[in-house]
């Protein structure tokens, strides 16, 4: 069982939400009010559905006030589809996208990939020098400080991690990091890579290099 925050101003998408969840015996709250979100213990929580277009606080604004203080998923409920949107919302360090509207089925395979991803078993590090990839805690350090990577940017990072030297196309990122279930495409990839890149490189460390007209490598020196 898993605690989820469902996040939508339409209580009709809210009480469809909580129906097909709680069926798959998720723990499931309810927020029909954005605005509130920010002062609530989330922390408690393992994966966030957030819609995107809400008034007061839209889904944009809102992960970003919280994806600071949230580390697990955030899935974003959309009926936009073009890609300015998508990265901006990956940017923004959300996980996936469902569009709406969505069936059962797909809401299913989407969550239940997201939370298979946190709990898989890991059970030791990964040291380079300074950085260290922890998988039994899913994080990554430089010189002992915690580096704020999203769920995702810590997926990559490890996949990465655990094949130096390898180049991994962002075709295979995404199957391997994101699964068929997700809606992302291959800037979805570069945006989560530039990010977490950019956040390595304010600690200290540069792991990860571009391969060009290939993907990505990580750098074992």
């Amino acid at each position: 069982m898993a605690h989820i925050l469902a996040i939508d101003d339409e209580r009709a998408i809210l009480d469809a939400l909580a129906r097909i969840l709680r069926r798959d015996g998720h723990d499931v709250a309810c927020a029909d009010d954005p605005v509130r979100v920010p002062e609530m213990d989330l922390a408690r929580f393992d994966l966030i559905l957030c819609d995107v277009m809400m008034p007061g606080l839209d889904g944009f604004e809102l992960v970003r006030r919280i994806r600071p203080r949230f580390d697990g998923p955030i899935v974003f409920l959309t009926a936009k589809v073009d890609e300015d949107d998508a990265v901006t919302g990956y940017g923004l360090g959300a996980d996936d996208y469902v569009r709406k509207p969505f069936g059962a089925a797909e809401l299913h395979a989407k969550v239940a990939a997201h939370l298979r991803r946190e709990r898989r078993e890991r059970t030791h590090a990964l040291a380079f020098g300074e950085l260290r990839v922890d998988l039994g805690a899913c994080a990554v350090e430089v010189a002992g400080t915690p580096v704020p990577l999203t769920p995702t940017e810590y997926e990559i990072c490890e996949l990465l991690a655990r094949h130096p030297g390898q180049v991994f196309t962002r075709a295979q990122i995404r199957e391997r990091v994101l699964g068929w279930e997700s809606g992302a495409d291959d800037s979805a990839v570069s945006m989560h890579v530039s990010r977490a890149r950019r956040k390595l490189a304010e600690a200290g460390a540069d792991p990860i290099a571009t391969v060009w007209g290939m993907g990505y490598r990580w750098q074992s020196r």
